[in-house]
């Protein structure tokens, strides 16, 4: 119920104005690297410097105009080049509606395969972030057709709360795909979700089984250390290398965890966004853990 309140809120037009004047005094630089990519820059390089690796996103999503998604495309295209002349550990990730899905299929298509190809060019790796189930078919779609036109460079990702995921992991394991596996963190109707938190953290477990199990590479993103030591005690009983999953966590939660795995050798690779756009992304974060939200009203209250 909290989590739904929270969401809710996110689309009230007076916490929003609250939250977009007070918010980064409040807290939510803890989980957003500044509002640009100079202020994110020095975040992503304090991180590869403590062992971590990192991805960044620029903040945006539903861009319903052309122009604004071939700007948002060209300004991609800056990042991943900045990152790689920075000699960062880190890549890109962004959502395809930023990119114009909802004005449609093509359109995101295009734009995509330009970063993708330039991210291919450079060296490195763009991942097509999942967004809310209607955009999960066009997602999916686009994702195959990339690898299908040679695109290797790129992954994507699968939602475990969605009843519809263990089938479309199916689908995508003749690819060797690059997967990142998440819990959900969208409001959606039971219909399409699984509404108990027990039987999401069972079929996100699951999940991450049959990915590890089949040829790609497996992004286990998650804070949960129960879900961390399944992945970890099932690739060491199928001695599944370590150089074919990761581990992945969100910027601002949990960085004592993520060192620590990072220090028994495992790969971890922290999300770390920017941009001025950060206030649905805050409220995601917030309705994810209660622990968030304490830290975010305890800054509240200091203020």
């Amino acid at each position: 119920m909290l989590r739904r309140a929270i969401l809710a809120a996110a689309d009230d037009p007076r916490v929003r104005r609250f939250v977009g004047k007070h918010g980064m005094r409040l807290g939510a630089s803890r989980f957003v690297a500044g509002e640009t990519l100079d202020e994110a820059i020095v975040v992503l390089r304090r991180l590869n410097d403590r062992g971590l690796w990192a991805n960044t996103t620029i903040l945006g999503e539903g861009v319903v105009d052309e122009g604004e998604a071939d700007a948002v495309t060209a300004e991609y295209q800056v990042v991943v080049s900045r990152l790689v002349d920075e000699g960062l550990r880190a890549n890109v990730a962004l959502k395809l509606t930023h990119l114009g899905l909802e004005l449609g299929e093509e359109v995101a298509y295009r734009n995509v395969e330009r970063l993708v190809a330039h991210a291919e060019s450079l060296g490195t790796f763009l991942r097509i972030d999942m967004e809310q189930s209607a955009f999960v078919d066009a997602t999916l779609r686009i994702y195959q057709r990339l690898r299908g036109e040679g695109h290797d460079g790129v992954g994507t990702v699968l939602q475990a709360y969605l009843y519809r995921t263990p089938e479309d992991l199916d689908v995508l394991l003749p690819l060797d795909p690059n997967l990142r596996i998440v819990k959900g963190a969208y409001l959606e109707p039971d219909t399409i979700a699984i509404p108990d938190k027990g039987d999401v953290d069972k079929a996100y477990a699951d999940l991450v089984e049959t990915s590890l199990a089949g040829g790609g590479y497996t992004a286990v993103a998650t804070h949960d250390e129960r879900m961390i030591e399944h992945a970890i005690r099932y690739a060491e009983e199928h001695a599944i290398p370590r150089d074919r999953f990761e581990f992945q966590m969100l910027y601002g939660v949990r960085p004592k965890l993520q060192l620590e795995l990072a220090g028994r050798g495992y790969k971890v690779l922290v999300a770390t966004p920017y941009g001025p756009e950060w206030y649905p992304y805050l409220m995601r974060r917030l309705g994810e853990r209660p622990a968030n939200l304490l830290f975010f009203l305890k800054n509240l209250v200091r203020g």
